[in-house]
């Protein structure tokens, strides 16, 4: 997909954030979207349906929690990423935004190319959607990775899309142990700068719904999914 069939949905209530990170997307050559708060925000992606949404965190009318579970409720907004804009240090924000249903998030303030930097990593995985058709068995649970979907026992559970990417990637070679440098590489992409405890954060939630036992941790080293 070329940069000027990308829709970008910046939802924020602050005018500089909208310009100034409006400006640098679209002088990437990106088609830039933008709403003022969170309800208007929800109206715009289900009429224009963005590849990508960033969406700040605290906002009138309609916060950027509450807004990305509306947008995770849209069908045809099922493959669109979405990335929450937090301050640094805004650890409940960042746990609330996977829960909701985020992809990632960007640390405020952030330098214009860093931002552009992220914005391209969250954007590659568009042009891999098309190469991944392949359904991995093991046991009782199936991953579709060509529809994001994946089934234990039977029964169809949804996941988050970065939590799907890291179960998928530790599932390629069970009983492997991948290191937490290539997990952030190969799930977050290296040009993705994401504080250390993202990984951890989202293992926590996949033993939550999978099963504690079906993740074991390599301290110091990484993660392995247990056959």
């Amino acid at each position: 997909m070329k940069k000027k069939d990308i829709k970008i949905l910046l939802v924020d209530d602050e005018p500089d954030i909208l310009e100034i990170v409006g400006y640098n997307l679209t002088s990437e050559g990106y088609q830039v979207l933008t709403a003022e708060n969170g309800a208007d925000g929800v109206k715009k992606a289900k009429k224009e349906k963005p590849q990508l949404i960033i969406l700040d965190v605290m906002m009138p009318e309609m916060d950027g929690i509450e807004a990305c579970e509306q947008i995770r409720k849209i069908p045809e907004l099922s493959d669109t990423i979405i990335t929450f804009l937090t301050a640094r240090g805004e650890d409940y924000s960042q746990m609330a935004g996977f829960d909701a249903g985020a992809d990632d998030y960007i640390t405020k303030p952030i330098k214009p190319k860093v931002l552009v930097s992220k914005v391209k990593a969250l954007l590659r995985r568009l042009k891999e959607d098309d190469k991944v058709q392949e359904i991995l068995k093991i046991g009782n649970l199936v991953i579709n990775r060509e529809e994001y979907k994946i089934t234990i026992k039977g029964k169809e559970l949804l996941l988050p899309r970065k939590e799907f990417e890291l179960l998928s990637l530790l599932a390629t070679k069970p009983n492997k142990v991948f290191k937490r440098e290539e997990i952030l590489d190969k799930v977050w992409g290296n040009e993705v700068i994401v504080g250390g405890r993202t990984i951890d954060v989202h293992i926590r939630k996949l033993r939550e719904k999978i099963g504690d036992e079906k993740f074991k941790t390599i301290k110091g080293v990484g993660y392995k999914f247990v056959d």
